[in-house]
Order: C-alpha cells, then sequence, then structure tokens
C-alpha cells in the first residue's frame, strides 16, 4: 500500500531580510519571515514575524509571534504573541492573547473562540 509523502522536515520556513515576495504562501510547517510578504499567509504551524518582519495581508495560522508590522487580519487558533516592537494594524481572532508593552495594535479583537486554521484563509485565490 502506498503512503502519502509528508516530509518530516523540523526546520522552519524562512524569508530573510531583504527578501520581498508578492504572492500567497501557504505550508504544513512553521515559517519565520524577516523580509516584506504582500499576500496572505496560512500555515498549520507557527508563524513568526521578526522585528524587521512586514506582512501585507491575512495570516491564518496556529500559533503566532510578532515582533514586527502586520496590516491585515490575523487568525490563530491559539495563541498570538504580540511583542513590544511589534505593530500590528487589522483586527484579530485569536484564543489565547498577550500584549507586551510598547506594542502598537488598531483594530479589532475577537477571543477566546477558535480560529480558523482548518480551512484557507477566505482571501486565499488560487
Amino acid at each position: 500500500m502506498a503512503k502519502s509523502y509528508e516530509p518530516e522536515n523540523k526546520l522552519p520556513n524562512m524569508i530573510g531580510s531583504g527578501t520581498k515576495i508578492s504572492g500567497n504562501i501557504e505550508t504544513n510547517g512553521d515559517i519565520r519571515i524577516d523580509g516584506e510578504i504582500e499576500g496572505n499567509i496560512l500555515s498549520k504551524g507557527k508563524v513568526v514575524v521578526g522585528p524587521n518582519g512586514m506582512v501585507k495581508g491575512e495570516i491564518n495560522c496556529a500559533n503566532s509571534e510578532v515582533s514586527g508590522k502586520i496590516e491585515g487580519k490575523v487568525l490563530v487558533s491559539e495563541l498570538l504573541s504580540l511583542k513590544a516592537s511589534s505593530n500590528v494594524f487589522g483586527d484579530i481572532n485569536t484564543a489565547k492573547l498577550t500584549i507586551e508593552p510598547g506594542a502598537v495594535f488598531t483594530g479589532k479583537c475577537d477571543m477566546g473562540g477558535k480560529g480558523s486554521v482548518s480551512k484557507p484563509a477566505e482571501n486565499i485565490k488560487k
């Protein structure tokens, strides 16, 4: 019986500083963004936006840690952590939220329920 191939790579995907991507990203694993993404991100793992990272689009994931800038909706099914250097401009839907002093958040927050990581983000076009 043939098995479906699922890579067991434990290394996160990384978008380095100085890199700019225009388009949607979909991954089963974790991803770290230190560059710029103009598009939507769908991850079954953790999305980390580093201090120099910037995302213009919707993020849909299980967990997220933000130190950089996000312009768009953030849907997190478990824990969203906004670090002191973070700037988030858009609505948040998460089960749990931590915000460090100094973080900037402008938008509506809906928490306590489960975010939707099992289905693709509404705005992702294939």
